[in-house]
This record gives C-alpha cells, structure tokens and sequence, in this order.
C-alpha cells in the first residue's frame, strides 16, 4: 500500500536516509521539516514536490519562503508548522526524524489525528512513553520503531507467536571512547567525541554513544515499546555492530537481527512492514566479519547507563528530567563550554534537584524539561 509521508527533521542523518530509500518503497512525501538547514530542504523540496515544508527557525522559514515563491508549496514555522507537518490531512505516517524533546508535541498531535509513527525521535518516549503508548492504543496507531536496536527487535518479534518475550538484549557499539578509563575521560576532545566507529549520526547522538548515554535511552524506549521492566533489558557491548539487538524466551531460546550498520534497513521495513522489498543496503557476509566481540558495559567510566536506569526504575517525570538535563549538558559540551566528563555529572546533579512526579501530566513533562535545562545551566553558572 502507498504510503503518504510526512518527515519531520529531513535534514538530518534518518532524514536523508528515509529519502534515499524512497526509490524502493512506493512512498509520497507530503510534508518536509528542518531546523534552520533550508538550502538542504529547498532541494529535497524541488526533488519531492511536497505540500508543506517547514523551517522550526522564524529566520530560516522567512528565508525559505523566499527560495520557495516559485513554486505552489505551503512554508510555515516554529511549533506549529512542526505539528502542522504531523497532522497534514494527506498524510498517514509520520517520520520523527528530529533529535530531541521538539519532537514530543509532534508526535502526541500526529497520534491524535491517527497517524502511524516511524520512530526515530526516542526521547519522545524517554520523556512520555506513557502517555504516548496510551494515546497510541487509544488511536489504533502503529508505533514502528527505526532506531536499530529496537527494529532489530520488533523484527525478532515477529517470530515469537504469542509466546511472551523473557529479555531484551541491547547492544552498543561502546562509541569511540570504549576502553577507556574514568580518568582517559577526563582529557578527551569535543573532535574525539564525534567520531563514532560505525555508524554515521548527528552531533548529538553521537555523542550521547560516546558518554553510553544513547544506551541508557534506549532501554528506556524499549521498557515502553515492549511492556518489559528494565531488570528484563540488558546492555552488552557488542563493537562490531552486526547484531543490531537480540531477545530471549523463557526456555533459554535467543533469537538475534543481524546486517551491516547501515540505517536504511531499518528505515525502510518501519515504512514497508510487513512487507520486504529490496533496499540499497549491503549484504551481509559473515565470512568478512570474520568474528564478533562482546562486552560487558564498564558502569565505572560510563555511569550514564545507570542513571537512565535510575530513571527507568522511577518512571513518572525522571525521565524528562534525565533527558532534558542531558540535552542541556550536551549541547554545551559540543559549544566547546563543558569538559566531556562533566555531562553525565551534571545529569546526576539535575535528578536530585527536580521534584519527583509520580504520575505526570503533559504539562508536568515539559515543566520537568524546562526545570532540569535550567539547574544544568545554573549549575555551570555558579561555577
């Protein structure tokens, strides 16, 4: 069946690799975003002759209506064109392709409107994964995971048969940084932190792979994709990055998805499930891979993992809080104003410093995000 596409965060690295995939699916895109890369998106715009683009900056969306005059195609801006996006009439699946707490009011609007999500944005769930699975089951939408790990499995789900899943197996790549010590951390560059050795992703997640911090949300995501506490999802380490994520039954049985680190696989089956069609991505060849490692997370040098998992144990608002102060602290770490070692410190700081909500409401998520974005900037303030 055609889908009708609208891609929130086109710019980005899911982005362009959901473009680059459209020649293999039978796809129309209806709705385009970007942050502020609006040389990017006029060119995705001419290619794919969408109904809506949308540029998040007031001063890039001005600048793109501009670039866009001569053409029929609608340009808005800021939150509402982000939702506006999400709930195009025309559309029926939305890709959350943005990084960050920007794309829960997105997501929450296109469940509404009843819209089937391919979900690429995690921290939507990180921050709300109640009240969006909630929404979901209420709506009768399709959550379809795009991040690797969890593609990988809700590809291994479908073989389960009704039989209910015993753990979850999470593998990381272990970043840039693996094997190194607590005190190696503390002399580490922003220039280091960037270069992830397998995978191609923005800023941002790349360096949440390199503080594990990535890993810790995950498992979060996965607690709320799969209905498991987290005692039932463990993390390994896995540097080769061919098992994308693995699950285990009762009797022992495990069962795993492998193929190259390549993002366009899952991509494409979150936009053609429960068909496969052929995708640009490489074969695998075990014969090359030759051998795969595993590891054990060191908690030590990477204590993000626990704090997710803190905030995974304690439901209610800790995780907005967690995410919100680790979005604050990465981003002044890639501004080149905060050591790398000091981002999972400011998180820790931050969850003591936020009241606890037991059961939140939307306004009490984004209250809690707000509130821990400032206490890491006050804290670095009063330094």
């Amino acid at each position: 069946m055609k889908k009708h596409l609208s891609i929130l965060g086109a710019t980005g690295s899911i982005g362009t690799q959901t473009i680059d995939i459209l020649s293999s699916i039978d796809a129309e895109v209806v709705a385009l975003t970007t942050n502020r890369n609006i040389k990017l998106l006029e060119q995705q715009a001419r290619a794919l002759h969408p109904k809506l683009c949308v540029a998040f900056d007031e001063t890039a969306a001005r600048d793109l209506k501009i670039a866009l005059a001569d053409t029929d195609i609608t340009v808005m801006s800021g939150m509402d064109g982000l939702v506006a996006a999400a709930t195009h009439p025309d559309c029926d699946t939305v890709v959350t392709a943005v990084v960050g707490m920007v794309g829960l009011l997105p997501t929450l609007a296109a469940i509404d409107a009843g819209k089937d999500i391919a979900l690429a944005n995690k921290e939507t769930l990180v921050c709300a994964g109640g009240l969006v699975m909630e929404a979901a089951r209420k709506k009768g939408v399709h959550i379809l995971p795009v991040d690797s790990e969890h593609s990988a499995i809700f590809q291994c789900v479908q073989a389960c048969q009704g039989n209910p899943l015993d753990k979850i197996i999470l593998t990381a790549s272990g970043g840039p940084f693996f094997g190194k010590t607590a005190e190696e951390l503390r002399t580490v560059t922003r220039e280091q932190a960037l270069k992830h050795p397998n995978w191609s992703m923005g800023a941002k997640i790349t360096t949440d792979s390199a503080t594990m911090m990535n890993k810790g949300l995950e498992l979060i995501e996965a607690m709320w994709l799969y209905d498991l506490p987290q005692e039932k999802i463990e993390i390994v380490v896995h540097r080769e990055s061919i098992i994308h994520s693995l699950i285990e039954f009762a009797d022992g049985a495990v069962l795993a998805q492998l193929g190259v680190p390549d993002m366009r696989l899952p991509i494409q089956y979150a936009l053609t499930y429960p068909a496969r069609v052929p995708c640009k991505v490489p074969r695998l060849s075990l014969a090359e891979v030759g051998k795969m490692t595993f590891y054990l997370p060191d908690d030590k040098a990477f204590p993000a993992m626990n704090l997710a998992r803190q905030a995974a144990s304690r439901k209610g608002n800790a995780g907005a809080v967690l995410n919100g102060a680790n979005e604050a602290a990465v981003g002044l770490f890639l501004s080149d104003k905060l050591p790398f070692w000091r981002i999972p410190e400011l998180v820790a700081q931050t969850m003591e410093r936020i009241p606890f909500v037991n059961d939140p409401t939307l306004d009490d998520i984004l209250t809690s995000d707000r509130e821990a974005r400032e206490a890491v900037l006050s804290l670095v303030g009063a330094e």
